[in-house]
């Protein structure tokens, strides 16, 4: 699918792109319930996305470093164990008890930071391992695609707000 690591991340650059106009949202709005986004507001949007996000970078600085991440491994095992809509739910209800500077500085860094150290990862370890590779697709440019129309709908609703 890929070529190189540098095909994926430009990708998921211009993927992740639209997500960042999240950030110009006020803390009202970041806080609005939203119809269209299944009744998340947009800080439940950013917490769900960026957390997944925490994830795949904690995966790769494991990659980075060995052949295998016990991140990932914990991870599989609790959504099998758990479910995914548990797993959903504990992340949106630690992102809502965060204080608003956290979920914007979380936003504008943990993207980058991601991108910074999927660059220092072999890529026989995540681009060439069709295992690792479905992974950061799942928690990267799949689930950005996934969450566009609640993104969509978020901003829709504070353009009209």
């Amino acid at each position: 699918m890929y070529l190189n690591a540098l095909e994926f991340l430009e990708e998921e650059r211009d993927v992740w792109r639209p997500f960042e106009a999240l950030d110009a949202l006020t803390d009202e709005q970041l806080d609005q319930p939203i119809a269209g986004a299944h009744g998340w507001t947009a800080r439940d949007l950013i917490g769900h996305v960026v957390a997944w996000q925490e994830f795949a970078l904690q995966v790769a600085k494991e990659l980075a470093v060995g052949e295998r991440s016990a991140t990932k491994e914990r991870l599989d095992r609790d959504w099998d164990e758990r479910g995914g809509e548990a797993v959903n739910a504990e992340i949106v209800a630690t992102w809502r008890a965060l204080p608003m500077d956290e979920v914007r500085n979380r936003l504008r860094t943990v993207p980058g930071e991601l991108r910074g150290y999927l660059t220092v990862v072999p890529e026989t370890r995540w681009l060439k391992n069709a295992d690792q590779l479905r992974y950061f697709l799942d928690e990267t440019i799949d689930h950005y695609t996934e969450h566009g129309a609640d993104l969509a709908a978020v901003l829709e609703a504070a353009r009209g707000a």
